[in-house]
């Protein structure tokens, strides 16, 4: 086993070929996964976060995808393993919990049964210790009656139960990695606290690491060790989860961060919003992508595309090429009294 990361990404691109041109989804994305760490990547809807997971599982088959880059999980390259290599890998060391349980789950099997499958095919339990540890699993996300459910169809099950289901299934053989795809989306917040602790308690246990994604702040900020900011297939900051929401350098960050409301600050009549949309992907503006929106845009942000980096001297990483003074201003002026 190697001694480094138990996940590290290099380089990955994701591009799709259209007639109108190649849509690059994921362009250039870096980042490490440590044993027994969270890492929260957050961003708006098509920032590229779910696609840069499924790749890491390998997941995406279309064949007008372009895929360049290394993901390397305990020192192997899974950009280079063939199906049986990943089959292996998939649902036994790193699992998925995916944002839609409807289109996950399969329609024609009991949700018992679709458990009870993966257990046999990555842990050869027997048939009545694989239904034990599924009755166990269900109790565990708080599904209530279990042994009454376990043998329904995902059909007889409301949007958050089979979210429930999923992420059961996700934790069924302990993997080392876990990526969580919006896990507590369809969840009100007091399940939303249960899987949180569920999936700490996995941690706790097993070492397991977690990737997060997720629009919530707060469950980011409650769970996560660091945070990834995507935005236009980018990640644009990279930090400890502590100073990313102390200090965020990025204008995208602060945008977002700002859009939530606060109990430590001043009570506002709005919450401010970012402008604008994001860009395509296949026209993506001249120079810093995030420029047209941003309210601190200046000429050579028009000129140059800022690449991730140490800007302050420290391991808080940023695509931003506002001066670090500047920053600071921003930052003290943003906040609380």
């Amino acid at each position: 086993m190697s001694d480094g990361p138990l996940l590290e990404v290099r380089d990955l691109h994701v591009g799709f070929r259209t007639e109108a041109g190649l849509v690059k989804a994921v362009d250039g994305v870096s980042f490490t996964v440590d044993r027994g760490e969270v890492l929260g990547i957050v961003g708006e809807s098509g920032s590229g976060k779910s696609v840069t997971m499924m790749t890491v599982m390998r997941l995406i088959r279309d064949p007008n995808a372009v895929f360049s880059g290394e993901v390397l999980y305990k020192g192997r390259d899974l950009m280079q393993l063939d199906d049986d290599g990943m089959r292996r890998v998939r649902g036994a060391e790193i699992s998925m919990i995916f944002q839609d349980p409807m289109t996950s789950l399969n329609p024609v099997y009991t949700v018992g049964w679709q458990i009870e499958e993966q257990l046999h095919a990555h842990q050869q339990l027997s048939k009545q210790q694989a239904r034990a540890r599924t009755l166990e699993l269900l109790e565990a996300v708080g599904i209530p009656k279990a042994d009454a459910r376990v043998d329904d169809y995902p059909h007889q099950f409301s949007g958050g139960m089979r979210q429930r289901v999923m992420i059961a299934m996700g934790l069924s053989c302990n993997p080392d990695l876990l990526i969580a795809d919006e896990p507590t989306t369809a969840l009100d917040v007091t399940i939303q606290a249960q899987i949180l602790e569920l999936m700490g308690a996995l941690q706790d246990e097993f070492g397991s690491a977690i990737v997060l994604i997720t629009h919530d702040m707060g469950v980011v900020a409650e769970a996560a060790n660091r945070v990834a900011v995507m935005y236009a297939g980018r990640i644009v900051e990279y930090s400890d989860v502590g100073p990313l929401f102390a200090q965020p350098r990025h204008p995208y960050t602060t945008g977002l961060l700002a859009s939530i409301s606060r109990l430590d600050r001043p009570r506002q009549q709005r919450l401010p919003a970012i402008p604008g949309q994001p860009p395509s992907l296949l026209t993506l503006p001249s120079g810093c992508s995030f420029r047209p929106r941003c309210p601190h845009a200046f000429d050579r942000c028009d000129e140059e595309d800022p690449a991730l980096a140490a800007r302050m001297g420290d391991a808080h990483l940023d695509a931003c090429l506002l001066p670090p003074e500047r920053k600071r201003e921003l930052h003290a002026e943003a906040a609380p009294a």
